[in-house]
């Protein structure tokens, strides 16, 4: 006898499960797969803040690259034109 009345009494997060499934289990198949596509496609999706962070990197190294042959290969030294 416990097992039948523990059986009806749902708590309603179960209960709107249970309506939730009905509901999802009425689409048809392309709806279904549609569903699914579109939410592997936005969780594969690249985001706009790893393309800005990728192309800072990329621009402080080429920056980085510039200035360490710019100061290294500059002809005239400073401080020999400040003592003159």
């Amino acid at each position: 006898m416990g097992k039948k009345d523990a059986s009806t009494t749902r708590t309603p997060v179960d209960q709107y499960r249970k309506q939730i499934g009905r509901q999802d289990y009425k689409k048809n198949k392309p709806v279904l797969k549609a569903t699914r596509l579109k939410a592997e496609a936005k969780k594969a999706a690249i985001g706009i803040k790893e393309v800005i962070l990728v192309t800072i990197a990329i621009l402080v190294l080429l920056f980085a690259f510039y200035a360490f042959f710019f100061l290294n290969l500059t002809k005239t030294d400073i401080y020999e034109d400040s003592n003159n």
